[in-house]
């Protein structure tokens, strides 16, 4: 399927890895050029920057200064045509919500919202300027599924789906659409890498991260975790003009992790 973006522009941020790589390839793959921004590299990023349709740009997006740096880096490549909102994380806080401190609340905040926040301000005005533009925005069920063991994390989501909704009011009578992806557990390190959500379960339950990352994907009727794949598939269709009357939407995509309508 002809999804409109051969020859467009994206800017895709935290993309070195997980879902940022995978959003990453699958523009490439349907001819978009993409302005990659992530703090580090990696061996399948620079494969993607020798293959000439991937400009990769070392960026701190929990900055303030970082992501009008990639934007600035990117218009050298021309007009933004789309914007991909990746960059985040999270930590499990398996002590409680007293032992989370100002730091680590600020910290949350200011990588997975403020970051979305300051790119997105920085690219919109071309966008304006061009008449048209799409914006997707990877969010999480957490934004309306609170965990006390991300509760940091889960506030940062709730905040970034209200701003994405907010501005697909005002900016959708202007040519801009603004969608957001909530996925629920990927098979990225996130959950499943060194120091990641089972790994860190695990050693305070005593439990192997194997089997800590198996009951979770239990609680799916499909029995497992969703790809960065399947996550960049639907945030490119979204980008795509295929979707050119979406706009305000949330997609989830958790193998049915979110039983209630």
């Amino acid at each position: 399927m002809e999804l409109g973006l051969t020859g467009k522009h994206a800017v895709v941020t935290g993309a070195s890895k997980g879902i940022g790589l995978a959003i990453t390839d699958a523009l490439v793959a349907e001819g978009a050029h993409v302005t990659a921004g992530a703090r580090t590299g990696s061996a399948r990023l620079e494969e993607l920057v020798d293959g000439g349709q991937v400009s990769a740009v070392a960026v701190d997006l929990s900055t303030a200064a970082g992501p009008i740096d990639l934007v600035e880096s990117a218009l050298q490549h021309g007009p933004i045509d789309v914007l991909v909102n990746n960059v985040g994380a999270t930590q499990a806080r398996l002590d409680g919500f007293l032992e989370v401190t100002d730091e680590q609340w600020f910290q949350s905040l200011t990588l997975t919202f403020m970051a979305a926040v300051r790119t997105t301000r920085a690219a919109l005005p071309g966008m304006l300027a061009a008449g048209r533009g799409t914006i997707v925005t990877t969010c999480s069920v957490n934004s309306f599924l609170p965990d006390p063991a991300v509760i940091d994390y889960s506030a940062a989501k709730a905040a970034l789906a209200n701003f994405s909704k907010a501005l697909s009011k005002e900016v959708g009578p202007r040519g801009i659409r603004v969608n957001t992806v909530s996925p629920g557990p990927v098979s990225t390190d996130l959950w499943l890498g060194d120091h990641g959500v089972a790994e860190t379960v695990g050693q305070a339950q005593g439990a192997d991260p194997g089997a800590v990352a198996q009951q979770q994907a239990a609680l799916a009727p499909t029995g497992r975790f969703t790809t960065p794949a399947e996550v960049a598939d639907l945030v490119v269709m979204l980008a795509g003009s295929r979707a050119g009357n979406v706009t305000g939407a949330d997609f989830v995509i958790d193998g049915g992790l979110i039983q209630t309508l």
